[in-house]
């Protein structure tokens, strides 16, 4: 065999094995809801910090992650990566968790969300719930396909992408997107790692308000988009991870969500840790953290 042949066959190779790990569907096949005619400016940077980062993002997209079939548990989960809503860190919270739930047996989708931006968007401040709600409703509906048992369906989300997934989570009997099907938005649990959770001034993430509602958002937005103030019964399971000496996202995001689930006698979890900052990026370790939530999935029957 020739050089060439032989870095031809393991480039084909890669590929097919690249091709069987993910496979990039668009969202909305017949036309994304809510949205102005823009030019698509959606950009990828390299970053020593993240790795990965993607800007501008208005045509929104599914990274599906399948289980090998061997070990498929059944179980999905959406994962919604954190950059404040001003961008999105798709490999360290997006591919890279992706590839983990697959290790064990659970089905993995990365959701590539618009970001919300006047340029495009109608009502900014629906365009990421939308986006959201239209992962849920596709993955439940080609659950058979999938192989995914349509009642073991959770969302996951970091930082921005944690208040993303606890919306969904809090106003699920809110449809912001077409569903002549009725299909249910409500994820079956989510796992929230150090979220945002209010807007409220006192504990809020500035940049995270400002990015999705603008400079002078109305009370009601406020109310709205806090998930704390809408905790009640049918709040799915949730799992909360944080650290104590998060100096970007405050700790109390998950202090207040945890204390409105305990209210409601939801099934839930907590883990703060003393060390580590927004993110996780020294410390804890991902194995450390996200064994954690493993196992809160095991308690529950989820994988």
């Amino acid at each position: 065999m020739t050089y060439k042949a032989l870095i031809t066959g393991v480039g084909l190779l890669a590929a097919s094995l690249f091709a069987c790990a993910q496979q990039r569907l668009p969202l909305y096949p017949n036309g994304v809801p809510n949205a102005k005619e823009a030019e698509n400016l959606e950009r990828h940077e390299p970053n020593a910090v993240v790795d990965s980062l993607a800007f501008d993002i208005s045509e929104p997209s599914l990274g599906l992650y399948l289980a090998p079939e061997d070990h498929a548990t059944g179980t999905a989960v959406i994962i919604c990566p954190g950059g404040g809503y001003h961008t999105l860190l798709t490999k360290r919270e997006g591919s890279d968790v992706a590839r983990a739930f697959n290790k064990r047996g659970v089905t993995a989708i990365v959701l590539h969300y618009r970001l919300p931006n006047d340029r495009i968007m109608i009502d900014r401040s629906i365009g990421p719930l939308q986006d959201l709600q239209q992962a849920i409703k596709t993955v439940r509906e080609r659950a058979p396909e999938w192989h995914i048992d349509p009642h073991r369906i959770g969302v996951m989300g970091f930082s921005a992408g944690g208040h993303l997934a606890a919306t969904a989570g809090t106003h699920h009997a809110d449809t912001y997107i077409d569903n002549p099907a009725g299909t249910s938005l409500r994820p079956d649990f989510m796992l929230l790692v150090n979220p945002v959770i209010s807007f409220m001034d006192a504990v809020g993430h500035t940049g995270s308000r400002t990015n999705l509602l603008g400079n002078q958002p109305s009370d009601r937005q406020l109310f709205n988009f806090s998930n704390e103030l809408h905790v009640d019964s049918l709040t799915p399971p949730t799992f909360l991870v944080h650290s104590g000496a998060d100096e970007v996202v405050s700790v109390e995001n998950s202090l207040y969500f945890y204390r409105g689930l305990r209210q409601h006698h939801i099934a839930a979890a907590m883990h703060i840790y003393a060390k580590g900052e927004h993110g996780f990026l020294t410390a804890p370790s991902f194995d450390e953290w996200f064994g954690r939530c493993i196992y809160w999935m095991d308690q529950l029957g989820l994988k």
